[in-house]
C-alpha cells in the first residue's frame, strides 16, 4: 500500500501493518513542526459541499492529540485538511495534503500530535480540483486536569431496525465525548435481523443485500451506515472513542470463529476477520500505540487525571469459544459439576493472557480518580434460577417467572413458612448469558483482585438493554458498579419475550431486579444511550431514551438516574 504524500514538509509518517494476517489501515501523522498552508490553492468563495458523502469524524482525543477523518468519493485526488481554533478558519493551526487511494477505500485519517491541551478545534477537508469542501467538524483536546467529564455511552446500532434518533440526541447533548462500545453495524442480510413488518416502511434494508463476507462487502456496509444523517451529525459534533464487538465481524465472535460463520460455505474465518478489521480501521480509526499492532485495539485514554478509560477487546484477541449451557443437560438432568468445572477452567480466557496482564498493570499503576472499563459485555453476575432459563420461550414462562419472583420476595422478607423445595427453586441459579463475563469468571476475578481497594466502573453494551449492577467478587466484596447502555436501535428483550403491553414489560423488569442479586435497575424495551458524568466526588448516570425510532420526530428524556461516590 503506497500513500502519496504531497505536503511540502513531508509530515506524513505511515507504515503498513500486516502481521498475523491482519491489516489495519495506518493513521497519517502530523506533528507540531508541520507548517504547510494550502489556502492559496483554492478559492473559498467557490467551494460547495459535495463528494464528502460520509461526512467527517474525529476519534481518540487526548491532552495532546486527536484523529480527524473523512472519505472522498474519488481516488487520486489531493485532499487538503485544515485545523483551526475558530470556525471561520481565519487562522490555521495545522494543515496538510493527502492523496486518496483505493487501497484504503479513499478514507483519510490524520492523527494530530503535539497539540496544546484543552482546545476546542474545528476541522475541514477540501478538494481544490473539484471545488469541494466537507462540513466543518468539531473536536477537542482533553485538559490535563479535569473537574468534570461527560461521556455519552452507546452501542448496538442496527440500520434496518429503525432510525438513529439516539445519535441525533447525543449530537445535540452536552457530552464531551461519545464512547461507542461496539456493534456499530450488523453483518446480516437485508431483511434479516432487525428488519420487521413494523419498520419495513422506512426502507432501511441492508446494503449489500447479502450477509457481508468480503472486504468490499464490509466497506459498503460502513458507507451505508455513515450515510445516515443522524450518525453523521454525531460524528461531526463530538469526538468518538470506539471499540469493536462481535457484529463488526460476525455474531458471537471468538478468537478463531463465530456463531454466524460456516467455514464450509463461507471460507476461512481468519480471512473474514482480516477483511472486517481492515474495514473497521479505515472507517473507525483509533490510536495505534503498540509496535506490533496486529489486531490490538485495547488501549487507555487518560481524561484529565479524572477518568482512566480502559478500552478492552472482549471479542477478538483472546476470547475462547463460548460455553453452551445445553451441552450440560443429560438424560438425568443438569450436570452441575461438569458445568462448574468448565466455568472454573483456568485455561479458558475472555481477554487472553497478554491483554489481561496489561489491564491489571494499567489499573494498578494508574492514579486517576475513576478506573473505568469501556468494553462490550455485561460484567456483573447475572444468575437466574435454572428453572426459569429452561422455561424461556415456552408457554410456562410467565407462570414460572411469577412463582419464582414471589418465592424470592418471600426469601428477602425472611418468610419462615418457606419450604426447602421452594428455596431450592430459586437458589439453583445459573448464568443466563455465557457470552458475557459470567462465562469467563476466572478473568473477571483476576481483575477484581487487582483493584486493591480501588473502585471500578464498568461500561457495557451488547444486550440492547439498560442495566445497573453492583459488582461483587466471589467472596461477596463489593468492588464497583456496572453501567450498561441500551441499544441505539437494535431490539431488546421486548422482542424476545413477545411482550405486548407496558404492564408485561414492567412485570418482567421487576422480576429480574428481584431475582438477580446486585441488579439495581433494568430497562427491557427502550432505545437510547447513557450519559455518565464524572466529577472528583461522584459519578452520575442518566439513561436517556428516545420515544420512537420509527419517525424523525422524536423526544429524548431521562428514564432513570443513579449517583454514587
Amino acid at each position: 500500500m503506497a500513500i502519496k504524500n504531497t505536503g511540502r514538509r513531508g509530515f506524513i509518517k505511515q507504515a503498513l501493518i500486516a502481521t498475523g494476517g491482519v491489516i489495519l489501515a495506518p493513521n497519517f501523522m502530523s506533528c507540531s513542526s508541520d507548517d504547510d498552508n494550502f489556502q492559496e490553492d483554492y478559492d473559498s468563495t467557490q467551494l460547495t459541499h459535495k463528494n464528502f458523502n460520509q461526512g467527517v469524524a474525529s476519534f481518540d482525543p487526548s491532552s495532546s492529540s486527536v484523529i480527524i477523518w473523512t472519505r472522498y468519493a474519488t481516488a487520486n485526488k489531493d485532499i487538503i485538511w485544515e485545523v483551526s481554533t475558530d470556525s471561520s478558519f481565519s487562522s490555521i493551526l495545522r494543515s496538510g495534503k493527502i492523496t486518496t487511494e483505493a487501497s484504503r477505500d479513499l478514507t483519510i485519517a490524520v492523527e494530530l500530535t503535539e497539540l496544546e491541551a484543552d482546545l476546542k478545534l474545528y476541522y475541514r477537508f477540501i478538494s481544490s480540483d473539484d471545488n469541494a469542501v466537507s462540513v466543518t467538524g468539531e473536536t477537542i483536546t482533553l485538559p490535563t486536569e479535569a473537574s468534570q467529564i461527560k461521556l455519552a455511552v452507546c452501542s448496538c446500532s442496527n440500520y434496518q431496525a429503525g432510525l438513529f434518533n439516539a445519535y441525533d440526541a447525543m449530537a445535540n447533548s452536552e457530552a464531551d465525548i461519545i464512547v461507542h462500545l461496539g456493534d456499530y453495524f450488523y453483518e446480516y442480510e437485508a431483511g434479516g435481523y432487525g428488519a420487521s413488518a413494523e419498520n419495513a416502511f422506512l426502507n432501511r434494508f441492508h446494503e449489500p443485500a447479502h450477509e457481508i463476507l468480503s472486504l468490499e462487502d464490509y466497506r459498503t456496509r460502513y458507507k451505508q451506515y455513515r450515510s445516515d444523517v443522524s450518525l453523521q451529525l454525531a460524528h461531526q459534533k463530538k469526538p468518538f472513542i470506539c471499540v469493536w464487538d462481535d457484529h463488526e465481524i460476525a455474531n458471537d465472535t471468538y478468537i478463531d470463529g463465530a456463531e454466524n460463520h460456516d467455514e464450509a460455505t463461507e471460507g476461512p474465518f481468519e480471512t473474514r476477520k482480516q477483511y472486517a478489521l481492515q474495514a473497521y480501521s479505515e472507517f473507525l480509526p483509533f490510536t495505534q500505540r503498540f509496535k506490533d499492532q496486529k489486531d490490538i485495539i485495547y488501549r487507555n485514554i487518560n481524561i484529565g487525571n479524572l477518568v482512566n478509560l480502559v478500552m478492552l477487546d472482549t471479542r477478538v484477541i483472546g476470547r475462547d469459544k463460548q460455553l453452551n449451557i445445553t451441552d450440560y443437560f443429560t438424560a438425568t438432568g443438569f450436570d452441575a459439576l461438569a458445568f462448574q468445572a468448565a466455568l472454573s477452567d483456568t485455561s479458558r480466557s475472555l481477554l487472553g493472557a497478554e491483554q489481561l496482564n496489561w489491564v491489571v498493570n494499567e489499573i494498578q499503576s494508574n492514579n486517576a480518580k475513576w478506573q473505568v472499563l469501556g468494553q462490550q459485555v455485561l460484567m456483573g453476575n447475572m444468575y437466574i434460577p435454572a428453572e426459569l432459563l429452561l422455561a424461556f420461550g415456552s408457554a410456562a414462562f410467565a407462570q414460572t417467572l411469577t412463582e419464582l419472583t414471589t418465592i424470592k420476595a418471600r426469601m428477602l422478607q425472611q418468610d419462615p413458612t418457606l419450604t426447602y423445595e421452594e428455596k431450592a427453586r430459586v437458589l439453583t441459579a445459573i448464568p443466563y448469558n455465557l457470552d458475557a463475563w459470567d462465562g469467563y469468571p476466572v478473568d473477571r476475578e483476576v481483575i477484581y483482585n487487582a483493584l486493591n481497594g480501588k473502585k471500578l466502573v464498568t461500561l457495557a453494551g451488547d444486550t440492547h438493554n439498560a442495566w445497573h449492577n453492583v459488582l461483587r467478587s466471589q467472596n461477596g466484596t463489593e468492588v464497583g458498579v456496572e453501567l450498561a447502555t441500551s441499544g441505539v436501535s437494535s431490539p431488546g428483550f421486548e422482542t424476545y419475550l413477545g411482550a405486548t403491553s407496558p404492564e408485561m414489560i414492567a412485570g418482567f423488569e421487576q422480576a429480574m431486579t428481584t431475582l438477580v442479586d446486585g441488579l439495581q435497575y433494568f430497562d427491557a424495551s427502550r432505545r437510547g444511550y447513557m450519559m455518565a458524568t464524572f466529577t472528583t466526588t461522584q459519578v452520575t448516570s442518566e439513561w436517556i431514551f428516545v420515544d420512537t425510532i420509527l419517525s424523525e420526530s422524536y423526544s429524548a428524556n431521562v428514564g432513570h438516574t443513579t449517583t454514587f461516590s
